[in-house]
């Protein structure tokens, strides 16, 4: 696929989503706000918006307009206005502020109001938008949005815990909407690492790089408890394992280990014919994410070229096939992998290094990176 092609339905795939921002003028910017297609209550969802924000960011960086930059702005103010608030939208989530609107945490975003599968906090949608927030950061120039992500860091931090100062604490994969309690006492399998990962970027942005060296280390002792990364057949937890691993520096034998089992995974999907069955069975968007994570972690050609795009022509010929709610994250981490972009170590700048120092490497699986870069 050539690259203006790709380029061509990268935009397509974000203007189902956001509205014919194409057409969208220099004069019509200020005025622009993110339609409410992201599959979510009130319009928005935390996991779509982030991808949103990440791939107007993509769009900023290859094409050198700053309208790209301007639209990931506005989505970023239009989820902290609505998922920084509760689902009446009367007023902000508890602790939050108009300026501090990530004081109380972020709504998923979810339709249903309770129980299991309804609304809360999910500490990896809550993750992937502090890393949207770095990276605005890092594509503006203004520190803002990673002070944002730093507030948003420390507000939710301790109420993804049990037991937080014990030598082995655990986590919560979901709380509730004004983080008053657990919804789901057991761990997601990538949580403590994405934390790990994500809260050092952050603070390696911040102008004090300490600033969340106390939650750092809370991540590190769940690493440690649970030992090897457990590195899953889900393709959606695949491809963000590769997505984290491509962050470690050269020199971190657990990141290459980490990457190494990931694409051991892959390797068996692929000689097995699990890519090619079931088709009607998956989801679009865990697929793409793989692709994302692979586009990540491997050099821009590899010998996995042909399964990438083989699955993204798969999916192109049977997104149709989709329930119509996903159509939106279908449509975003689609365009995130045709093109990771944003997503990827360096693509907006060189990154800047953590002066923090958490200990010695171990082989568990990919905890204390002494920096990032």
């Amino acid at each position: 696929m050539s690259a203006p092609i790709r380029l061509n339905r990268f935009k397509q795939a974000m203007q189902i989503v956001y509205g014919p921002f194409e057409a969208v003028t220099t004069d019509q910017l200020a005025e622009w706000h993110p339609p409410g297609n992201s599959g979510g209550h009130r319009g928005r969802y935390l996991w779509t918006d982030a991808f949103g924000v990440l791939n107007f960011l993509t769009l900023y960086k290859e094409t050198s307009d700053v309208k790209y930059l301007t639209l990931a702005q506005a989505l970023i103010d239009a989820v902290h206005a609505v998922l920084g608030s509760t689902r009446d939208g009367k007023s902000r989530l508890p602790r939050a502020t108009d300026e501090n609107p990530c004081a109380g945490g972020l709504r998923i975003g979810k339709m249903d109001g309770g129980g299991l599968d309804g609304d809360g906090q999910y500490h990896h949608y809550l993750t992937i938008w502090m890393f949207a927030l770095n990276r605005t950061s890092v594509a503006s120039g203004q520190a803002k949005y990673n002070d944002q992500a730093v507030a948003l860091a420390r507000a939710i931090h301790p109420h993804f815990f049990d037991d937080i100062h014990s030598p082995s604490p655990k986590m919560y994969w979901k709380i509730d909407m004004d983080m008053s309690r657990p919804i789901v006492a057991s761990e997601g399998n990538v949580d403590a690492l994405d934390g790990y990962i994500v809260f050092s970027l952050v603070a390696a942005a911040a102008n004090d790089p300490q600033c969340l060296a106390a939650e750092i280390a809370n991540y590190q002792r769940v690493i440690d408890r649970k030992g090897r990364h457990v590195v899953s057949h889900d393709m959606l937890d695949l491809g963000m394992s590769l997505w984290l691993a491509q962050w470690g520096p050269p020199s971190n034998t657990s990141a290459q280990q980490l990457g190494a089992r990931c694409m051991e995974v892959f390797d068996d999907l692929v000689s097995t014919g699990l890519l090619e069955g079931n088709l009607h069975r998956r989801l679009a968007f865990r697929d793409f994410g793989a692709v994302l994570g692979l586009r990540c972690y491997l050099a821009e050609h590899s010998k996995y070229d042909l399964q990438i795009q083989q699955l993204i022509e798969t999916w192109e010929r049977m997104m149709k096939s989709q329930p119509e709610d996903l159509e939106a994250i279908n449509q975003v981490m689609y365009a995130a992998a045709l093109n990771p972009g944003a997503f990827r170590k360096g693509y907006l700048a060189p990154e800047r290094r953590a002066e923090m120092d958490l200990g010695a490497t171990v082989s568990a699986g990919f905890p204390r990176i002494p920096k990032i870069g």
